[in-house]
């Protein structure tokens, strides 16, 4: 991509931060808060914090991929996704890095309002946040070039960012609380599968180990088919448990997932592997709003 197809520097960054990825953020906290509203403990103050927090987290953690798949080398002329920022020299690895210094000491800021409410453990959750994200791409033992991002972002995305949202809100924990945690951590690592799923051979150059590196894409097809499978299930468990049948409404989308399993499937080309990991964030975000709708009503 030329200067003239990126015209001015507010765009680069807006397209460092990654907005594909950004509804890996916003959905759990919007379930989580969901929850808490049903159990009659909502509370927008700090819902908020949690939403702007998960944000900065998940745009940390992407400035920081930029900037250490850059050092790495896995960043390269070869690579078929979406350019990067730095390695494209639209940004200055020294620019970049200094951004995701901002960027997460913006959300432990930000995530101190939220000790009030959840008690001085929560520094402990921002911090450990805050690692993984660095340590998702940088140094020897990195997540992503273990294979272990897949892990790292159900529980993050999944587990922590509901049940937090949740806890400050309501000061406990439920099984419900946990149970819904489990299709937003699923749905969130499924667009981490489309991107590794594209990725694979320049992955596997670079030395980077991911998942569908280390067992091919026949294994990722599976996971990707099983964490939809679950998250529609889970929504009848909860009907199981006492939910009203408004709690199913996110089954509505399984067609559209049935087409997404079918694309990663197919699709071959870099541009159709592209627009379906757009997609899978796009029905991450209408499963959160579905689920959410459905706790409520």
């Amino acid at each position: 991509m030329n200067s003239q197809e990126i015209p001015n520097k507010f765009h680069v960054w807006l397209l460092a931060t990654r907005p594909r990825t950004l509804p890996a953020a916003i959905a759990p906290v919007l379930t989580g808060t969901a929850l808490a509203y049903k159990a009659k403990h909502f509370d927008l103050y700090a819902a908020l914090i949690c939403l702007g927090f998960a944000i900065l987290i998940q745009i940390g953690t992407n400035f920081a991929n930029d900037y250490f798949d850059f050092i790495k080398g896995t960043d390269d002329e070869k690579r078929v996704g979406p350019k990067r920022a730095v390695a494209s020299g639209w940004i200055s690895p020294t620019s970049m890095r200094s951004a995701m210094a901002l960027v997460f000491g913006c959300a432990f800021v930000l995530g101190l309002g939220l000790v009030s409410r959840g008690g001085p453990w929560m520094i402990g959750i921002g911090l450990a946040s805050i690692a993984c994200g660095i340590a998702y791409t940088a140094g020897p033992y990195a997540l992503a070039y273990l294979g272990l991002g897949d892990i790292f972002v159900f529980i993050f995305f999944g587990l922590v960012a509901v049940d937090c949202t949740y806890y400050v809100q309501t000061r406990s924990l439920t099984w419900d609380a946990l149970l819904a945690a489990i299709p937003l951590g699923l749905l969130a690592s499924n667009i981490l599968v489309v991107n590794n799923y594209r990725d694979m051979e320049t992955d596997a150059v670079s030395g980077k180990r991911t998942l569908v590196v280390r067992f091919g894409r026949t294994f990722s097809q599976v996971q990707f088919a099983l964490s939809l499978l679950i998250s529609f299930i889970i929504p009848l468990v909860l009907l199981k448990r006492g939910y009203p049948i408004a709690v199913l409404l996110p089954l509505v989308l399984i067609p559209l997932a049935s087409s997404h399993f079918r694309r990663l499937v197919l699709n071959k080309k870099p541009q159709e592997q592209i627009l379906l990991l757009g997609d899978t964030g796009k029905l991450l975000a209408m499963y959160a709003i579905a689920f959410s709708l459905g706790i409520i009503l």
